[in-house]
C-alpha cells in the first residue's frame, strides 16, 4: 500500500494485518509494518495508537520527543516506542526508516525490560539479525506471502530478544541504573521530608510516569513503596534502643504527618503496631 501522509516519499509502502484470535491470545503479532522515505520536515504527533512501534533508521536522523525526553536517533540505530502514550518524531533532512507496528500479551514485558536497561534509543551489535527480523516480515507481506502466523511472530520475537540482550552503546540512553542509583540515596538523605512522586522525578530530571517505569524495574518497588520501606526501617531502628523516643517523636522523625498514619501504616508492613514491636524487639534484647 501506498501513503498518502504529507511528506512520505512515493516509494514508501507499508502492510497492516489483523491477527487471529489465537495469535492475539499467545503471540507477538505485527500490526503494521512498511519502509517509509521521509522528505525533509516530515513530523507526526499522536496521542495514542493502540501498538508499539520498532523503528530502524536505515538514512538520516529521527528526532523524538517521548515522556518528557527529547533525543535523537541516528543513522543504524533504534526506536522502540508505546505508542499507547502520546509521542512524536520528525526529521529535518531526508531519512529512510523501516518500522514495525506490534503487540501480543507479552509486548508490554518485553517493552519495559528493553527501554529500562537501554531506554528507548538504541545502538546494537546485533543490529543486522534484528534488521534482517524486521524485513523478513515486511517482505512477507510486499510478496502476498501465506501468512504463518507462528513464523512471523517468531520474527517479531528474534528482534525483540535481540535488542534486549544487546549491550546497547546509544549516546542518547540515559543510564537507568545511575538514574535510580543516584535516586534511592536522594530518598535515603531526604525520607524525613514530604516527599512525592513529583520531587523524586524532578531530582532525576525524568517525568514521573517515565521515572516510576523504570525505578520499579530496576528496583522491584515502586517510589512510594520504597520510600515507606525506608521510613520502615528507620523507625523498627530507633523502636529497639532501650530508653529511645516515644513513638510519636518516632513517626515525625520518619517521615509520617501523623502518629495514625505512623501506626496503621508500620502494622500493615510489619504486622505488629509500633508499641508492640518495641516490646518485642527489647524483650528478644
Amino acid at each position: 500500500m501506498r501513503s498518502s501522509e504529507l511528506k512520505v516519499g512515493v516509494r514508501s509502502d507499508y502492510y497492516t494485518y489483523q491477527p487471529s484470535a489465537t495469535a492475539s491470545k499467545i503471540y507477538l503479532y505485527p500490526i503494521a509494518v512498511g519502509y517509509f522515505y521521509y522528505e525533509p520536515g516530515y513530523y507526526l504527533r499522536r496521542n495514542s495508537y493502540d501498538s508499539f512501534l520498532l523503528m530502524h533508521v536505515a538514512e538520516g536522523s529521527l528526532k523524538l520527543k517521548f515522556e518528557g525526553i527529547t533525543a535523537v536517533a541516528a543513522k543504524n540505530q533504534f526506536i522502540l516506542l508505546d505508542c499507547y502514550r502520546p509521542h512524536e518524531y520528525g526529521n529535518d533532512d531526508a531519512a529512510q526508516i523501516c518500522w514495525l507496528h506490534f503487540d501480543g500479551l507479552i509486548a508490554r514485558n518485553y517493552y519495559d525490560l528493553i527501554t529500562s536497561a537501554h531506554g528507548n534509543i538504541i545502538s546494537s551489535e546485533n543490529s543486522q539479525v534484528i534488521l534482517d527480523a524486521m524485513s523478513e516480515i515486511l517482505r512477507v507481506y510486499r510478496d502476498s506471502s501465506p501468512v504463518k502466523e507462528s513464523v512471523v511472530s517468531g520474527h517479531v520475537t528474534q528482534a525483540l530478544t535481540e535488542l534486549l540482550n544487546t549491550r546497547s552503546d546509544s549516546g542518547n540512553k540515559i543510564s537507568h541504573s545511575r538514574v535510580i542509583d543516584n535516586s534511592l540515596a536522594y530518598i535515603n538523605e531526604h525520607f524525613r521530608e514530604s516527599l512525592s512522586l513529583e520531587d523524586i522525578a524532578g531530582n532525576a530530571n525524568l517525568s514521573p510516569y517515565h521515572f516510576s517505569r523504570i525505578f520499579t524495574a530496576e528496583t522491584g518497588y515502586t517510589p512510594h513503596q520504597y520510600l515507606i520501606a525506608t521510613r520502615i526501617n528507620s523507625a523498627k531502628f530507633q523502636l529497639q534502643i532501650a530508653g529511645g523516643l516515644p513513638v510519636k517523636e518516632i513517626a515525625f522523625s520518619t517521615g509520617f504527618n501523623s502518629v495514625s498514619s505512623f501506626c496503621s501504616t508500620f502494622k500493615k508492613w510489619e504486622g505488629l503496631t509500633p508499641s508492640e514491636y518495641r516490646s518485642k524487639s527489647l524483650a528478644n534484647g
